[in-house]
């Protein structure tokens, strides 16, 4: 069964009728930077942003009607600005996921030791990704791993049994490969030199609220971890509680040593509700083709998701404005740019995508099945996520230098123009690299990237990430910042 969130509410579809009325005009046509630059206006962000972060959209959840409509009046906007569409003949790209849903009176974890049983609170003791929903039944003794990083992980004899890790600077993929490799069942997260007792206490709390309510999966049976593989995140508490059982280990001075076996068996089950089939959901693709007859043929992406996580049981609305609604509103001011400068020599992609909060899906969908016009090809991604919040002169990147690997002439191009636009500086987001779409662009297309990103502040992924917080000016300059990185982007030949 499909199912098609197509229709919408009678008022909702009015009120967005009424809002796309209002929507501007194609501006006219300019050569040159500055009147383009000049397009950029706080006014038209504060517009946009309270809209697609109201309540009357509930968050915009992958999938709800608030998403589909926050996807329709972007759509409505590019098309008045006369951006074609990107995804064919449409400006929507349609993609499916799964639909799950965990059954909660039958998922539990139980703590063992010569006959001594200790259950765990799910969501409070513990709690995993949604992701990680399955049917399946994990059990075996668990290991100390404490926070070793990847090499001397993968050299522990952890045969059928679960590794016990501190959560550390290794990321998690890297990390669930090193354990794996050493013959691991799974891998228990517990606070580390990363994060505290509160954060994870969050954390967990954060996830598990998401995993109770109906939820989405990327239909790919091969990334879903937990079918084979389940990561579950625990709580301090539940930290020392398996430490305790196991004998006179603590997290202070009476560590076990990396390797040992606690003599403890964890038992994870996990009972999916059943599946409802899929559920077809959209990116949205405006196209600004190029004029060179040559290098119009190459593309480059520009990207922000306009996802958030919805609304809680309880009826909160997480309404998102600057997760992702900030990077949302300055993806639909560099195309009123794009509208007042004119074609560039290059193709732009300008993609909305869905999914981002869910495991970074939309993106995913997309790299693995790219819609574009014949001969074209991809050459770059920038990706935009939260840039309405902190300090006014505080934005940060990545790749950055200590990232060699992936470190490319987009960074470069942005380190040079960034105090053009008031940002003296851009600080490191390397340690985000796997948590935004850029990531998929780089490792599915093999393209170069960068991550334009302000940083999580106290109302991240909380009901407080509400509107009247928002810089927009902040928003603003962040915007022609990319806006002078597309201009920097058209000479003859590419420098990445």
């Amino acid at each position: 069964m499909i199912h098609a969130f197509r229709r919408i509410a009678p008022s909702s579809l009015a009120l967005l009728v009424s809002l796309g009325s209002l929507a501007l005009a194609q501006a006219p046509r300019s050569v040159g930077l500055e009147p383009a630059l000049s397009s950029f206006q706080n006014e038209k962000i504060r517009a946009d942003i309270f809209f697609l972060a109201s309540d009357e959209l509930g968050g915009r959840d992958t999938p709800s009607p608030g998403q589909r409509i926050a996807a329709r009046y972007i759509a409505s906007r590019m098309s008045r600005l006369g951006l074609s569409p990107g995804a064919g003949e449409d400006y929507l790209y349609e993609y499916k996921l799964l639909y799950r849903q965990l059954n909660l009176a039958a998922t539990k974890a139980t703590l063992v030791k010569s006959g001594e049983s200790l259950e765990f609170a799910f969501g409070v003791d513990y709690g995993f990704h949604s992701s990680g929903v399955s049917t399946s039944k994990v059990s075996g003794n668990v290991v100390y791993c404490g926070d070793a990083l990847e090499e001397p992980l993968s050299k522990l004899d952890l045969a059928g049994k679960w590794a016990l890790c501190l959560d550390n600077e290794l990321m998690s993929k890297n990390r669930r490969s090193a354990v794996k490799k050493a013959g691991a069942i799974g891998v228990l997260l517990a606070p580390g030199p990363r994060t505290s007792d509160e954060k994870m206490a969050s954390r967990i709390k954060d996830y598990s609220d998401r995993v109770k309510r109906p939820g989405v999966q990327f239909p790919d049976t091969k990334n879903k971890e937990s079918d084979d593989f389940p990561t579950a995140m625990i709580s301090g508490a539940a930290t020392d509680r398996i430490l305790a059982l196991a004998g006179a280990f603590d997290r202070g001075q009476r560590k076990p040593a990396i390797g040992t076996d606690l003599g403890v068996v964890y038992t994870d089950v996990r009972q999916e509700a059943g599946t409802d089939g899929m559920v077809e959901v959209e990116n949205v693709c405006a196209l600004w083709p190029g004029s060179d007859p040559v290098l119009s043929k190459e593309v480059i992406i520009l990207s922000a998701h306009y996802d958030h996580v919805g609304t809680s049981a309880d009826g909160t609305v997480f309404n998102g404005a600057d997760d992702n609604g900030s990077g949302t509103t300055g993806l639909m001011q560099i195309a009123e740019a794009l509208a007042t400068h004119g074609p560039m020599r290059r193709s732009i992609l300008l993609m909305w995508v869905s999914g981002e909060e869910k495991g970074l899906y939309g993106s995913k969908a997309w790299c693995m099945n790219p819609q574009l016009p014949p001969d074209h090809r991809p050459v770059c991604n920038i990706n935009i996520d939260m840039i309405g919040r902190n300090a006014p002169d505080n934005l940060l990147i990545t790749p950055t230098q200590a990232r060699k690997a992936n470190y490319n002439g987009l960074t470069r191009l942005a380190e040079a123009n960034c105090a053009l636009e008031g940002f003296p500086t851009l600080g490191s987001a390397d340690e985000y690299w796997l948590r935004s779409d850029q990531v998929n662009f780089a490792e599915h297309l093999k393209i170069p990237v960068a991550f334009l990103f302000s940083d999580v502040h106290a109302d991240y992924h909380k009901a407080t990430d509400d509107p009247d917080k928002i810089d927009c000016d902040k928003i603003r300059r962040v915007s022609r910042l990319v806006f002078r990185m597309l201009d920097g982007l058209q000479s003859d030949k590419l420098d990445l």
